[in-house]
């Protein structure tokens, strides 16, 4: 961003006691956004750091513009760096089990005392209530949920393909934590914000609940719904290949049917609207299927692009790192991966003022930051060396 217009939350310091996924997208958010986030890691790092298999990029995806110190929480030593960092701070961020922090002293209740104006973001499982010493993951609050039910085909619930519940918890972590900071400038004093999975994933079914609600029919999974629009639908064409075509008005439906020559079914009357052509679907999908099958889907693309009407490739994840429009847009930006090598990592998406909020600074290594930090917080050099000399903190 130019100097002139300066991150939102530039000036804002954040400490963060963070791990996996939920949390440390609350300080990714907040840190993308112009704040001083500082990672607080044990010894040996955050085990993000060393995850195989699906996990193996969590930490390069959650972790940028974010500064790193290695404290040793099980020894007083360590805690008294981290509240020297905590008052400083202006939100202290977590997502340990319940009774973690309180344990090392770290609590809200406790921070509060110390500064009312704090702001204190507890990312859990479940807020609090009779499921709340219970431990959760997002698998598991997507199966409680009803997103798996919905997600899967009947009688075989399905999570969905992303950490959909840990990374919205994160970002309800961070909208909670920018509300607090607003209602502290009014108030002066900070406050408690707690984002949960469970709460996260109910609110992402809330449609298929209401659906009940208002018509009294239970929601059916997503492979077996009645679909609210009649073409809305994956299509195998030529050579196999796969592609998602919709028509979803009835200006839609009149423009496809022109485009692919389907005058005869334009003017059926039994497919006057789209309400219409949603009870046909029985009957009227294997019409269309059959018709677009001999044609290709680039063919299919570039007419469905050329007449306004949606459309969608099947596209694996690896291959959106080759996305045009991603590239052109600078969606995408140089990372350090935990090997040393540098891929390209999603920004976030939105902009401001026409940009997206990019890169600062690189996933940090274990500890990189914690001299400059514990000088910042009055330890001597000498002071930093003992902490280190009894494995309390690590770093250059």
């Amino acid at each position: 961003m130019p100097e002139a217009n300066p991150l939102p939350y530039a000036g804002v310091r954040v400490v963060e006691f963070t791990h996996m996924v939920m949390g440390p997208t609350c300080g990714l958010l907040l840190a993308d956004l112009g704040a001083e986030v500082i990672k607080v890691e044990p010894i040996e790092g955050d085990s993000t750091r060393r995850l195989l298999g699906s996990g193996s990029g969590f930490f390069p995806t959650f972790n940028r513009n974010k500064k790193s110190i290695a404290l040793d929480l099980k020894k007083p030593e360590g805690v008294e760096a981290a509240l020297r960092l905590i008052a400083t701070a202006d939100i202290v961020s977590e997502n340990f089990k319940p009774g973690t922090m309180k344990k090392l002293g770290l609590d809200y209740d406790t921070l509060a005392k110390l500064d009312p104006r704090l702001i204190y973001v507890s990312h859990k499982g479940f807020l609090p209530g009779p499921y709340d010493h219970r431990t959760a993951l997002d698998e598991v609050v997507q199966m409680m949920g009803g997103l798996a039910y919905m997600t899967g085909r009947s009688g075989d619930p399905l999570r969905a393909g992303t950490s959909v519940n840990d990374i919205m918890g994160g970002m309800f972590g961070a909208i909670g934590a920018m509300a607090a900071l607003r209602q502290r400038d009014a108030t002066g004093k900070g406050c408690e914000v707690q984002a949960a999975l469970f709460e996260n994933n109910v609110f992402l079914v809330a449609q298929h609940m209401m659906q009940f609600a208002a018509t009294g029919k239970a929601a059916d999974p997503m492979p077996s719904r009645i679909s609210a629009w009649a073409v809305y639908d994956v299509f195998t064409v030529k050579d196999g290949e796969q592609i998602f075509l919709a028509a979803v008005s009835d200006k839609q439906w009149a423009i496809f049917c022109k485009a692919f020559g389907l005058e005869e079914m334009l003017a059926d009357p039994r497919l006057k609207t789209n309400n219409d052509r949603v009870r046909a679907r029985d009957w009227m999908m294997p019409i269309l299927r059959s018709h677009l099958a001999d044609r290709s889907a680039a063919e299919l693309a570039a007419v469905f692009e050329q007449n306004e009407l949606p459309f969608a490739p099947i596209t694996k994840p690896q291959e959106l790192f080759d996305d045009p429009h991603l590239n052109a847009t600078g969606g995408l930006a140089p990372v350090r991966m935990n090997d040393g090598h540098m891929a390209k990592v999603p920004l976030a998406p939105f902009t401001l003022g026409g940009q997206r909020p990019g890169i600062r600074l690189q996933p940090p290594h274990i500890g990189e930051h914690s001299h400059e930090l514990l000088k910042e917080v009055g330890y001597s050099d000498e002071e930093i060396a003992a902490l280190k000399s009894h494995h309390i903190t690590l770093g250059d």
